[in-house]
């Protein structure tokens, strides 16, 4: 079915609630696994038809922020998805208290009983009305994002129709368009501190509550994090420190002799050749046809996905006024359908979606009939973006339908990326740990900390005049941060394992390939670990991981120095 044509309505609370709380009595009172396979059948189409009535309207409420009627019904979910956590909750607590456990581990895999606990860890009714708040916050920050109308070279620009001037050949340009995201930025600085000091005090709040020392604890658990902990993360943090950071010191020297600009400042750092940064050619329908015709030569499994998406029209790609800022991969359950946001705005970022976000859309078409229950469709975060990041690097062989003669510098450029990427994502998130282990930290103490981080994980980055980043503000354009903490250390892990499908596929394309299935087709049946592991590629918590990526790196770089130039 196309996406304009699935209906909507908003769910009834009420009903939802006492339909899980029947499917949890049937489950407490079963006398077998029929009786209890029933029950949680039961609880998984409640589950199914709520999930994608809250997707679809966030869905449309992101393609349109203005739209009066989906904003009405995201405050709907903001406000009341909390209570129907309640519900589901408790009835995640009954299965695990069965005395049929046993049965239903060995019938649904101990992984998911695992996860439960974790999220199980994460909820009481006492706290609803501090996660309504948190999930307000978290709306009024997007809200604020997408509202930016900035005045740029006679023109009323969104922040994503703003992003190809920042790396326009002209360096004037380039700076101007910086100071004017800075601009933007700091007229709304003292709503964006306000908003993210009440979601420091309301998250630490909700932690305390449930018995956590602290909000840190409690985003391990929502972030379902059952194979690695606080400690393996800052040791990866430190490998990241010790093995990339010098890596990308190496690509930014090479990147100042490549675009002839000595004292590299921070409106410089996007723009990666003298004759401009490679661009995908054509218009958007060009580019989206590039993308059919990549999945169609890519292999049968994609070449029927992609035709799905396309006949279904399950994509939102174009920037316009009042679409809510950057990009993602849902999915809407009752029609088995993965739906795929961005904001085109024809620089490298639209080829990149094509990839990345068609990853995540790939990975959940390619097990959605092959799975029992919907915990099993998808595996933990990091797990998850590791599909769409390898796909990024499985793209390449087809680069030149996007970028014609230019594809050359764009993998050189993708590759860059992919490796500068890692300990700004590390900087993120340890700065995340610090913010929320010493929530009482004032604004400006925040802004110092990550003025600090800066020095630590990019020792080469000069901010100029640029007022925004100059004061340590820069994080704050970063929505994970308000939106969805501690998730950006997934996307590091992740990288690190895309990094080595990327090394395996430079030497056998259809090997690497065929690792990259097997990591896929488990969905959710194993932790990030043992994903790694049954796909034969190293676990990133390893001492050799981050190391064997940067060498396979640097000998890539010598073996294609030609394209620096």
């Amino acid at each position: 079915m196309k996406f304009c044509d699935m209906p909507y309505e908003r769910i009834d609370i009420a009903k939802v609630t006492a339909g899980i709380d029947a499917a949890a009595q049937k489950l407490r009172d079963a006398k077998g696994i029929p009786e209890a396979s029933a029950a949680i059948s039961e609880y998984q189409n409640i589950l199914s038809h709520t999930n994608s009535m809250a997707t679809i309207a966030m869905i449309r409420h992101t393609i349109d922020t203005a739209d009066e009627f989906y904003d009405g019904e995201n405050d709907f979910y903001d406000e009341n998805s909390p209570i129907i956590e309640e519900s589901d909750q408790e009835f995640t607590k009954v299965m695990l208290e069965s005395p049929l456990r046993p049965q239903l581990e060995e019938k649904y895999g101990k992984l998911l009983f695992i996860n439960a606990e974790l999220s199980n860890k994460c909820f009481k009714p006492e706290i609803i009305p501090d996660l309504q708040e948190e999930n307000r916050l978290a709306s009024e920050y997007q809200k604020l994002i997408a509202s930016a109308q900035i005045e740029f070279q006679g023109e009323k620009l969104s922040l994503a129709q703003l992003a190809p001037y920042k790396e326009n050949a002209d360096r004037e340009i380039r700076h101007a368009a910086f100071l004017a995201e800075s601009g933007f930025y700091m007229s709304h600085a003292e709503e964006l501190d306000r908003i993210f000091d009440s979601l420091v005090r309301c998250r630490t709040k909700i932690a305390k509550e449930l018995g956590f020392e602290s909000f840190t604890q409690l985003a391990y658990c929502r972030q379902t994090r059952n194979c690695y902990n606080a400690s393996d993360v800052s040791l990866f943090r430190s490998r990241i420190e010790r093995d990339v950071v010098p890596v990308v010191s190496r690509l930014k020297a090479m990147q100042s002799k490549r675009i002839d600009i000595e004292d590299m400042k921070i409106y410089d750092e996007p723009f990666g050749y003298r004759q401009g940064n490679p661009a995908p050619m054509g218009s958007s329908d060009d580019i989206l046809n590039a993308g059919k015709t990549m999945y169609e030569q890519m292999s049968e499994q994609t070449a029927e996905f992609i035709n799905f998406m396309y006949d279904n029209e399950l994509l939102d790609v174009l920037s316009k006024k009042g679409k809510a800022a950057g990009g993602y991969c849902t999915e809407i359950l009752d029609y088995k359908s993965p739906f795929i946001f961005s904001n085109f705005n024809g620089t490298s970022g639209d080829v990149d979606v094509l990839t990345h976000e068609a990853g995540h859309a790939f990975a959940y078409y390619s097990v959605r009939d092959k799975m029992e229950l919907a915990e099993q469709l998808s595996p933990t975060m990091e797990s998850c973006e590791v599909h769409s990041m390898s796909m990024e690097f499985f793209a390449w062989p087809w680069h030149k339908l996007f970028y014609g003669d230019d594809s050359d510098r764009s993998r050189f450029m993708h590759l860059e990326s992919a490796l500068v990427f890692l300990p700004y994502g590390s900087m993120v998130d340890e700065f995340q740990h610090i913010v929320y282990d010493e929530p009482n930290l004032t604004p400006q103490e925040r802004h110092s900390r990550w003025l600090e981080l800066e020095k630590k994980y990019r020792p080469h980055m000069d901010f100029g005049d640029v007022p925004f980043y100059s004061q340590g503000r820069g994080w704050q354009r970063q929505l994970h941060i308000y939106l969805y903490p501690f998730y950006y250390i997934d996307y590091c892990l992740a990288q690190t394992a895309a990094l080595e499908f990327w090394a395996l596929s430079q030497q056998d394309y259809n090997d690497a390939w065929e690792r990259y299935m097997k990591f896929v087709s488990l969905g959710g049946l194993e932790s990030f670990t043992g994903l790694c592991k049954a796909a034969g590629i190293d676990n990133p918590f390893g001492g050799d991981a981050l190391k064997g990526i940067a060498q396979a790196a640097n000998d890539w770089l010598d073996r294609h120095s030609d394209i620096n130039s």
